[in-house]
């Protein structure tokens, strides 16, 4: 008997995640990327405690929480270099069973594509469209066509749609549907080599701005940086001049982040969020997930890592036995009301640090600082607080093969217990 075939269009984090997934829950497995490589585009991503326990069901969970890179105070400054907050890794822990985590993109990625039985499934510089969404009975149909202009034609019992904020799939899928919509505010990245002298890991919060400075496991330090702005604009010269305009000075080690990069190091990107959300995350055979279906702020740290969840849920409730109608149902009655609600609460976070009102901000920053100054602990936990119902989610209760590979923490299971959402 032919096992059962699933196409994943798209090789970011939340694609190769469900193509490990699906392929330890015993489907036969390929993954169709656009780009020429694997290397990504962004810089870091922070998984947090809910992703790490959907990673631990893959056995993924714990090497990347050996790549933890800080413990020491950090927290929320302004840009005079003022603490706001002070907090540290282990508050997060203890709070919800597990350390934030932050790395760069591409060390996730890695894990996960050596994480694959067969990582040459991965075929890159093709593009993948949706022909037929397929039913009960009936296939799904999707058109490869390759950088060189041959085409094939593949039918599968599944397809998860991967394929990011811009979606060719969910657009065919849900053409009536408006799509994500620009957040009003824009982004820069860059990962630099480690600075000579130590610092503590921060974001620093200006007025309609804000900076973020946090190290990598390998010695380098990613920063980040956000401004209100019109959709579609780019400085007049190069995007590392434009932040050294806005933030060049503000408190050490800013600076010195902005001296040791280069112009083409420094990435920027305009935000995106689905503020309404999709009818449903699948259609016929095709499954939707990441930001193909929920983009969402990056405020809460949130976007890769509730795409993470998606995978993992998806996996378990796709058994390559099972009529993938109910399947499917089962993925989106479960995952469209958590990721709507964390994508709400990231954008709640986003009008709190983008405020543009001198007076507000002012109040904003006296009331994080007094509070600090009086109650230590609870400042800092209020601090956290947005995690809340988000970090401490426990993946469903796995069904997948033991990994014969030997792979660290897959035969592990998460504690299992009813899941409560309360990101509301």
């Amino acid at each position: 008997m032919r096992t059962p075939r699933a196409l994943v269009i798209g090789a970011g984090i939340g694609g190769l995640t469900a193509a490990v997934a699906l392929e330890r829950r015993g489907w036969d497995v390929t993954v169709l990327e656009r780009a020429a490589t694997l290397e990504p585009v962004g810089a870091g991503i922070s998984v947090s405690p809910n992703a790490q326990r959907a990673l631990d069901v893959i056995g993924l969970g714990d090497a990347v929480r050996d790549l933890r890179a800080w413990d020491e105070v950090g927290g929320l400054r302004t840009p005079s270099g003022r603490w706001l907050v002070r907090t540290t890794n282990d508050v997060a822990a203890e709070r919800f069973g597990g350390p934030l985590v932050l790395l760069h993109r591409a060390t996730l990625v890695e894990l996960l594509r050596g994480a694959l039985a067969e990582p040459g499934r991965v075929r890159t510089g093709t593009t993948a469209a949706l022909v037929d969404p397929g039913g009960t009975e009936t296939p799904a149909v999707v058109r490869e066509r390759t950088a060189g202009g041959a085409e094939r034609r593949h039918e599968a019992e599944l397809v998860v749609a991967a394929d990011g904020i811009h979606s060719a799939v969910r657009r065919a899928l849900f053409p009536s549907h408006a799509g994500p919509r620009y957040a009003r505010f824009t982004t820069w990245r860059t990962v630099v080599d480690g600075l000579d002298a130590p610092f503590a890991a921060h974001e620093t919060w200006g007025r309609g701005t804000f900076w973020g400075t946090q190290p990598l496991p390998d010695g380098r330090v990613y920063a980040y940086a956000a401004a209100t702005l019109p959709a579609g604009l780019r400085a007049p010269d190069d995007e590392l001049a434009e932040l050294v305009r806005r933030f060049g000075a503000w408190h050490d080690p800013i600076p010195r982040v902005l001296e040791a990069t280069t112009p083409d190091r420094v990435l920027r990107n305009d935000v995106y969020e689905m503020a309404d959300p999709l009818p449903a995350y699948h259609h016929g055979r095709v499954a939707v997930l990441g930001d193909a279906a929920h983009a969402m702020s990056p405020r809460l740290g949130q976007g890769g890592n509730q795409a993470i969840e998606d995978a993992i849920v998806l996996a378990h409730h796709a058994d390559p036995a099972a009529r993938m109608d109910v399947a499917l149902a089962a993925y989106t009655r479960e995952r469209l009301p958590r990721a709507t609600a964390v994508g709400r609460r990231a954008a709640r976070m986003t009008r709190a640090t983008t405020l543009t009102s001198a007076p507000a901000c002012a109040l904003r920053d006296c009331a994080f600082g007094a509070l600090s100054a009086l109650v230590p602990k609870v400042s800092s936990l209020l601090a956290l607080r947005a995690l809340d119902g988000v970090a401490d989610w426990k993946p469903p209760v796995a069904t997948y093969a033991s990994d014969s590979r030997g792979t660290r923490g897959a035969r592990r299971r998460p504690e299992q217990e009813p899941h409560v959402d309360r990101t509301e």
